[in-house]
């Protein structure tokens, strides 16, 4: 989920007095919203969480080492946008935010990140790691099988990060980004040192899969699921899902190499594995931290126990290009599915940055 090394919150639940409500869009068919200098910029209709429950399309494509499976919706020459799910999550994450995109015109593509649902490794002999360079070129892969050259990226939890990294690496191949809880790009050996004792506490389940006990559990079926739906409950307080829901996104937590992706990713993040080698150089350019310089909108969401305090400026210099930060009030970790009008309008608006 996010880089402790961010955190300066040392308790996670509560509003906070900065948090700033943005649900309140218009209901109804999509306005214009002229900006003070600059074209006018669509508003999305609002709508409640949980309106639609499933993609109308699923595919699959050859992309580097994987067989990725997506959802796509929308015109297919229409400009693209990539939503990038996070940990414990899938492309259900989104369901109903690619519909309001794909009502704007946009071309929406939902992939499942290695390990997760119908996405599949090409070869039995692939190494099951999980550094987050290796997540960001299996992206960069699937842009290239799908003949994207450049998108819009909007994520949260690993999405996030995967879309920081693609943006800070290559950001000839990204338009414009929405990161949810801001600049999560991993420094390793910044992760050795201690966070504050709340801090730590959030991170109860990253120590845990560092245990035998939590590699037993991960590698259990049933004891992932129940710990994986025990998450939901914790950084969304206040999203009352019911079991269809979770049960829509468990599903891709059945895939036969979940247990191995989480367990390598949250073991490198807090350097108790050496990462492959053939990601280090890559990694080495992302331990340096560098800035993101393509149009950015950042988010937070203000009951997300991993958002830090202080509006978005813990992370704010990192941003170097066109900008806007947003704190949602009221809602997790899980913005996008708890608020799918908020997230939608902020990729137009990084669009239109």
């Amino acid at each position: 989920m996010i880089n402790r090394r961010t955190f300066s919150k040392a308790v996670g639940l509560g509003t906070g007095a900065a948090a700033v409500s943005l649900s309140g869009f218009q209901t109804g068919a999509s306005a214009a919203t002229p900006t003070p200098g600059g074209p006018s910029v669509p508003t999305v209709p609002t709508v409640a969480p949980g309106t639609h429950t499933e993609f109308s399309t699923l595919k699959h494509v050859k992309a580097g080492v994987l067989d990725i499976g997506y959802a796509e919706a929308g015109p297919a020459h229409g400009p693209v946008v990539l939503l990038l799910h996070g940990w414990p999550y899938d492309i259900h994450s989104f369901v109903d935010v690619a519909p309001l995109l794909a009502d704007q015109g946009y071309r929406v593509l939902v992939p499942y990140l290695r390990g997760h649902g119908s996405t599949r490794f090409l070869s039995g002999h692939t190494p099951r790691n999980a550094e987050q360079s290796a997540i960001a070129l299996d992206i960069i892969a699937f842009m290239d099988a799908l003949k994207i050259h450049k998108a819009v990226l909007a994520g949260f939890d690993w999405g996030s990060r995967t879309a920081d990294v693609i943006a800070a690496l290559w950001p000839e191949r990204v338009k414009a980004l929405v990161s949810t809880s801001g600049y999560l790009i991993t420094n390793v050996k910044a992760q050795l040192e201690p966070a504050l004792p709340a801090v730590e506490h959030n991170w109860w389940y990253q120590w845990y899969f560092a245990t035998e006990r939590g590699k037993k559990a991960m590698e259990n079926e049933d004891e992932r699921i129940a710990l994986c739906r025990y998450v939901w409950t914790l950084v969304s307080p206040n999203w009352n899902f019911d079991d269809a829901t979770f049960e829509r996104t468990a599903q891709a937590f059945k895939n036969p190499d979940y247990a191995a992706i989480v367990l390598y990713n949250y073991r490198w993040r807090i350097g108790l594995i050496e990462g492959d080698r053939r990601y280090d150089r890559y990694e080495k350019q992302l331990a340096a931290q560098p800035p993101i310089h393509v149009p950015t909108v950042t988010l937070d969401a203000a009951l997300d126990p991993f958002t830090p305090a202080g509006d978005g400026s813990a992370y704010r210099a990192h941003f170097t290009g066109p900008y806007q930060h947003r704190t949602i009030a009221n809602i997790g970790h899980n913005l996008p599915q708890e608020a799918p009008t908020t997230f939608a309008q902020a990729v137009i608006d990084a669009d239109h940055l």
